[in-house]
């Protein structure tokens, strides 16, 4: 079976050359470890912010019928989603580009870019729900040869690290953009599933992002301090972190109260501050303030490299305002199902779930949907009322008051933690309890 090569020179619905606010050419070569990710999450769902934005502000004004002035008026026109009906599949990369202003935020290392995490961005045809996959960068993979923006062609790489595809690209075309090429080529090649699109954003992207919108909360259950991490230190409790902390704690994988130091682990927190960061751009305390909104849609697209089809202003504003329901418990988060490599300790494997994950995404189901699960027409519908806070929050307790005065007290009702990076969970699930 073949998937749709969009490097490749003729191809159909190629992905011609960037279309961005900043150009981010860099030197070939290695880069240290470290993961520029959660930054580039963020612009999806800066697009569904964006959209309840005007939702909600348009809302709170006083409005009248126009129509009672005469039928032969010219109509006005709301923003169209190009693509209404059709599932989009967008893949988000971080670079750790060290040029400009991300070399302050980077915490040494070598020149270059690599994107060490990377996320399927799955948006449902029905546009109810956004899906976020992320694909460990660890993960033992076939890189194919694939063609860069200046039309250089890469080797073929055999059972290496699947971030091996971005620094191959980058390597090879001398830009970020190619080793997005790679990586969607790549993925496409893995998984069966076409992609409409990509996003990379840096270090300096996304530690703006999270200062528009003042910081992002996150629980710490026991002491961190990383050396790496600019000598990050938290103390246990709920933590409310500004741009440049909130980098250093997404990007942290080495050091006390981190886990095993694995990328997995690492993975988890970032999920966890995308989550957060959801909440807090889909939260009256953003989107009923336009200098917040408009500070951070500033941020999220002047980071941005991004192929030149996906960057139409007015596609993305339709795309915008068609996922104006879209709400915490409709963004789900999850990491493709792995286990070690037996030929590798320091890698993983996809599991035989993968494939099953997959499909889902394939055919426009759910991810977490039994495999036998209808497809396309069976997307949830988007919720109504309030949402819970979700993530970094205190264990709740839920029970009935008759108001009698006689009742017993309630019985709490233990709130089901999620494991971030391990199992899927949403925007609106507890992760971890801080008290």
């Amino acid at each position: 079976m073949t998937f749709p090569d969009f490097s490749a020179p003729g191809a159909t619905n190629p992905v011609k050359g960037p279309s961005h606010a900043r150009t981010l050419k860099q030197a070939g070569g290695s880069a240290s470890r470290v993961v520029g990710m959660v930054l580039v999450a963020a612009f999806s769902l800066a697009a569904a912010g964006g959209a309840a934005a005007v939702t909600n502000l348009t809302g709170n004004i006083d409005t009248a019928e126009m129509t009672v002035l005469g039928s032969d008026r010219p109509e006005v026109v709301l923003p169209e989603d190009p693509n209404a009906g059709t599932p989009l599949n967008i893949v988000l990369m971080g670079s750790d580009s060290r040029s400009g202003a991300n070399d302050a935020l980077a915490g040494g290392g070598e020149m270059g870019a690599r994107s060490d995490t990377t996320i399927v961005m799955h948006i449902s045809g029905d546009r109810s729900r956004v899906e976020l996959v992320s694909i460990p960068r660890d993960s033992t993979v076939d890189v194919p040869s694939c063609t860069t923006s200046e039309g250089a062609t890469t080797a073929e790489l055999y059972g290496t690290k699947f971030n091996a595809a971005f620094s191959q690209g980058v390597q090879a075309g001398g830009d970020v953009a190619s080793g997005a090429l790679c990586t969607v080529k790549t993925i496409e090649q893995l998984t069966g599933v076409f992609i409409n699109g990509f996003m990379v954003v840096d270090f300096a992207g996304f530690s703006s992002m999270i200062d528009a919108v003042g910081g992002v909360d996150v629980c710490v259950e026991e002491p961190i301090y990383s050396e790496k991490a600019n000598n990050l230190t938290l103390d246990p409790g709920v933590h409310t972190l500004q741009g440049v902390t909130a980098l250093d704690y997404a990007r942290a994988r080495t050091g006390t109260g981190l886990g095993d130091g694995s990328d997995l682990g690492r993975i988890g927190r970032q999920q966890e501050v995308l989550a957060s960061l959801a909440r807090k751009v889909l939260s009256q305390e953003v989107l009923t303030n336009p200098a917040k909104t408009l500070n951070f849609l500033n941020a999220v697209t002047d980071s941005l490299t991004m192929n030149e089809e996906l960057a139409s202003i007015d596609g993305l504003a339709g795309l915008a305002y068609s996922m104006r329901a879209v709400r915490p418990d409709t963004i789900t988060f999850m990491t493709v199902p792995n286990e070690y490599d037996p030929t590798n300790a320091a890698n993983v494997v996809w599991t035989d779930e993968a494939v099953t994950l997959w499909d889902n995404v394939k055919n426009d189901r759910p991810v977490v949907a039994a495999p036998d699960a209808p497809s396309a027409n069976a997307s949830a519908s988007a919720p109504t009322g309030d949402q819970g806070t979700g993530g970094d929050d205190t264990a709740s307790t839920t029970g009935t008051d008759t108001g009698t005065g006689d009742a017993p007290e309630p019985t709490p009702t233990p709130t089901e933690i999620k494991q971030a990076g391990e199992e899927a969970f949403t925007g609106a699930d507890t992760t971890k309890v801080c008290g």
